[in-house]
């Protein structure tokens, strides 16, 4: 998301760096470009005129004129009014309430509800530690409640069984006493969609709302349809008391303008992010982190809770303990490290997440992508114990033996050990100088409070 946005400010941030003064003139110049990059990412018009108002005021200020770098405090101001315009803070779920928690979720038909809902009912159950219960209202459409039903069982939560015969009310009463008899935390309720807004539709879904009165009401829009999310957000929000917004497909959205215009149009906050199609692929929405990776500075916090989530630490301490007593880095520790990429998301999520990759070309971002990673896997796990712990043994009748077998040509196989070499490289400089080099190659910082653990 905001691959384009990102493109057009990196080019006005990187030339503003470079200013020892800024005047009105140029001042005005630079916001003209970033009103034509906001356009271009599809912000609703009056988002982007706020958004450039208020930038110029404070730019025109004492803030800009007395700084040592204006062109860097005014990166910063454009930064700060990225965060004002998308919410200031992450607004977490209301979870405080007595249990069981109802969360109602309702949008359009293909915005992917259902599959929000077991994204949203696997994160409660595995960052909060939650006991959830979910349950389909759908009654027009049979399919959704089995997929609902499948997606419960992949994730390992409770599923209570409605069908198309039933009312909606009545399966979503039905379901709620279900949670209180059961000693459930959380009931998640998905709710009929449609492919346009429409009276009935609506009616629906205010008898549901006031029936089973939930803590939270979340609307679940698609980041694709840009501003135009926004504006189906705001008619929602006039029939509903909605409480937040879980803006679905960002993986494939590259402008941004749905995150960028949702809480301004609405006032509603957007509480997540679907960011792909897995049932992992959801994460709280933080409004400063997002706006770091647009203006390219990175998502440290977020790629270190990521590590701290999906890092198998048995493995990570063996690996850090044979480092420690000098025993070889081989190529079972890289196929490990691989894998754990893949678990935290692929490398491209962890791109997006370091600073200065914004700088990065594209072309190097599509060679380093995960369906290259599966096939490295794929290569070393066509390798016998022995060659994964001895690299050096692989000659040429060993390559031929292991391509074929892995499905690639030879030249593959040479590209994985050349690229493990490299790896083999880098390890002993994890030794020698820790994690703080590496942040600095990639020119960011480390939070203040995580340099600590990570020499």
């Amino acid at each position: 998301m905001f691959d384009n946005l990102s493109d057009r400010l990196d080019g006005i941030t990187r030339r503003l760096r470079g200013q020892g003064r800024l005047t009105e003139q140029n001042i005005s110049d630079t916001l003209r470009e970033v009103r034509m990059a906001l356009l271009e990412a599809d912000v609703a018009l009056p988002v982007v005129r706020e958004f450039v108002k208020e930038v110029k005021e404070r730019a025109l200020g004492e803030e800009v004129a007395k700084s040592l770098t204006p062109g860097q405090a005014l990166i910063k101001i454009v930064h700060n009014e990225l965060v004002r315009v998308m919410g200031e803070a992450n607004d977490e779920l209301n979870l405080q309430a007595r249990p069981p928690v109802v969360v109602m979720v309702a949008g359009l038909q293909g915005a992917g509800k259902t599959t929000s809902v077991a994204k949203l009912a696997r994160w409660l159950k595995e960052r909060k530690n939650k006991k959830v219960l979910v349950v389909s209202c759908d009654v027009y459409r049979p399919a959704a409640i089995e997929q609902l039903k499948t997606l419960a069982a992949s994730v390992g939560v409770d599923f209570f069984p409605s069908s198309a015969d039933d009312a909606p009310v009545q399966i979503a009463t039905a379901a709620r006493e279900h949670t209180q008899k059961n000693f459930h935390d959380v009931l998640l309720v998905d709710t009929a969609g449609r492919m346009h807004v429409d009276a009935e539709m609506m009616d629906e879904v205010k008898q549901l709302n006031a029936a089973i009165e939930p803590v939270e009401t979340l609307f679940v829009v698609d980041a694709m349809t840009g501003q135009d999310a926004a504006n189906t957000a705001r008619v929602f929000d006039e029939a509903l008391p909605l409480t937040g917004v879980i803006l679905t497909k960002t993986d494939g959205d590259a402008r941004g303008g749905a995150a960028l215009s949702i809480r301004h149009i609405t006032g509603k906050p957007i509480k997540f992010l679907g960011v792909g199609e897995k049932t992992t692929a959801l994460e709280p929405f933080h409004p400063d982190r997002v706006a770091s990776r647009v203006l390219g500075m990175g998502d440290v916090l977020s790629l270190v809770e990521e590590v701290e989530r999906s890092i198998d630490k048995d493995k990570a301490e063996k690996l850090a303990s044979k480092l420690k007593k000098g025993s070889g880095f081989d190529l079972e520790d890289f196929r490990d490290q691989m894998q754990q990429i893949t678990k935290m998301g692929g490398l491209g999520s962890l791109m997006d997440k370091l600073p200065g990759m914004g700088n990065v070309s594209e072309q190097l971002k599509d060679r380093v992508n995960d369906k290259e990673v599966r096939r490295q896997v794929a290569i070393i796990d066509s390798m016998t114990p022995h060659e994964r712990r001895k690299p050096d043994s692989i000659n040429g009748s060993r390559k031929r033996r292991i391509a074929g077998g892995a499905g690639v040509p030879v030249q593959e196989v040479n590209r994985l050990l050349k690229q493990f070499k490299q790896m083999q490289k880098m390890m002993k400089q994890f030794k020698k100088g820790g994690m703080r080099k590496m942040m600095r190659q990639f020119g960011g910082n480390l939070p203040p409070g995580l340099g600590g653990g990570l020499r």
